[in-house]
């Protein structure tokens, strides 16, 4: 007897989408057959009328416990995830303090186990400060490496703790000790130089208004940080990955890149596509974000990278924060926190784009569930319904509507959830299920599912 069938819906197999029903056993996928031959379960969804995909792979979340609990736990964050379609996510490292040796990261992996309700992977902290525990951390089965090519925030040191290339030597140390590893380097990439002297310009010219923000960070201070990256990259021979990259004049950096034969990974996130600075301008503070949300051009520009392969994967980049720290910037944009939540709304935002037209849903699957499963070495564990793989699944309704509110997130930063508040989307995500279990359904995640995640390592 299975444990979970799930029946009627139009599941996506092979790279497609067909009719056919999905068995499930022992947490696992154990059979996919045609419509009315499995045999009996325990539990069955009619998903009549739904599309069955693959679970949701976030690349790119922030948990900041420990260190700043009351921004959000692995409780409050993964049911947020678990609420959007998202089965597995990879926590990169703002803690304090941040993972960069095993130590630290195993008291945050025990953390995770305790609280989290869907699976995850963890980055390992990298930087300049800590060289010699890159290399042990790579055998504690992290993902990636991430390091950040500036000076730590003010008033925010500790929770960048070994976590920062912030001179060129730096960096140069980082990658030789990550190409040791055979893992790719991640890196925020933004010139600290530039950003610095901008935000001086703009201060002394009393300038904090809140496009302030967005004047401080223009599009070369990624452009350049990219460059430097690829440079460096290839000078050294490390494989990297360029997160939540946010121009056109960047991304056709990658692109020439990877037709040379570099090793690049490129992610950019739902807000570069969705937003631009207009809502900066109304929403100030709450949608301030590192990089700065760009013009309309430069938006629509980006799409041409997702739609030609140069963009792997879409993360959500979700950073929780608390409303005091966004409120700073009212009177004073730089005084805010930069970042907001996102991966509950990842794959229904994407979704929305492909019934809009904008890309094939097949593309959006790849992009949220199958690359980054495939690119961080953790397919067909994951990333695929398939026999033997874990029973991830995100099951979406694409004819019932829904309108985006704030109360209903599951984040604890929901408060600050303000930027797609009241946008109206094309479907409702229906069911998560993880490892076989349901973990939320017709939109309530259930709670007991706490500590239900398990910790994934890539393959080596």
């Amino acid at each position: 007897m299975l444990d979970l069938a799930v029946i009627n819906g139009t599941v996506f197999l092979e790279g497609g989408f067909r009719k056919a029903d999905v068995g499930i056993k022992d947490g696992k996928f154990a059979l996919i057959a045609e419509t009315g031959a499995l045999p009996e379960a325990e539990k069955t969804i009619d998903a009549k009328g739904q599309y069955v995909l693959p679970g949701g792979i976030d690349t790119h979340m922030h948990i900041r416990d420990p260190g700043h609990a009351e921004r959000g736990t692995f409780v409050t964050e993964s049911r947020a995830a678990a609420a959007g379609g998202c089965t597995t996510y990879f926590e990169h490292p703002i803690s304090v303090p941040p993972q960069h040796n095993p130590e630290i990261l195993h008291h945050r992996m025990d953390l995770a186990k305790k609280g989290s309700t869907v699976d995850y992977c963890f980055f390992g902290a990298a930087g300049g400060e800590f060289l010699q525990d890159i290399v042990p951390l790579s055998k504690e089965g992290i993902i990636a490496y991430k390091t950040f090519l500036h000076q730590p925030p003010k008033g925010r040191e500790r929770e960048f703790d070994g976590l920062t290339s912030a001179t060129n030597s730096q960096l140069m140390d980082v990658m030789e000790e990550v190409k040791k590893t055979g893992i790719c380097l991640a890196a925020h990439a933004e010139d600290n130089e530039l950003i610095v002297g901008n935000i001086a310009k703009l201060k002394a010219a009393g300038r904090v208004d809140y496009m302030a923000h967005c004047e401080s960070r223009p599009p070369i201070t990624e452009i350049i940080a990219i460059y430097k990256m690829l440079k460096f990259g290839k000078e050294q021979g490390c494989p990297i990955e360029l997160v939540h990259v946010s121009t056109c004049g960047a991304m056709e950096l990658a692109k020439q890149a990877k037709a040379a034969g570099q090793k690049v990974l490129v992610e950019t996130c739902p807000h570069y596509l969705l937003l631009d600075e207009s809502a900066v301008a109304k929403f100030g503070p709450y949608a301030k974000c590192n990089p700065a949300l760009r013009s309309k051009e430069e938006v629509e520009g980006l799409w041409k990278y997702v739609l030609d392969g140069t963009v792997d994967f879409i993360g959500s980049d979700h950073s929780p924060f608390l409303v005091e720290e966004k409120e700073r910037g009212e009177e004073d944009i730089f005084a805010a926190t930069s970042g907001f939540p996102g991966v509950d709304l990842r794959y229904p935002l994407m979704i929305n784009e492909a019934q809009k037209g904008r890309l094939p849903l097949e593309k959006v699957v790849e992009l949220l569930a199958v690359n980054p499963a495939k690119d961080f070495h953790i397919f067909p564990q994951k990333g695929t319904i398939s026999a033997g793989a874990d029973a991830d699944l995100a099951i979406v309704d694409l004819n019932k509507p829904m309108t985006v509110d704030w109360h209903k997130n599951y984040s604890h930063a929901k408060e600050i959830a303000k930027v797609y508040d009241g946008w109206k989307l094309g479907n409702t995500m229906e069911y998560t299920v993880v490892r076989g279990r349901v973990v939320m359904a017709h939109g309530i995640v259930d709670e007991t599912a706490a500590g239900w995640g398990e910790f994934v390592r890539p393959e080596q």
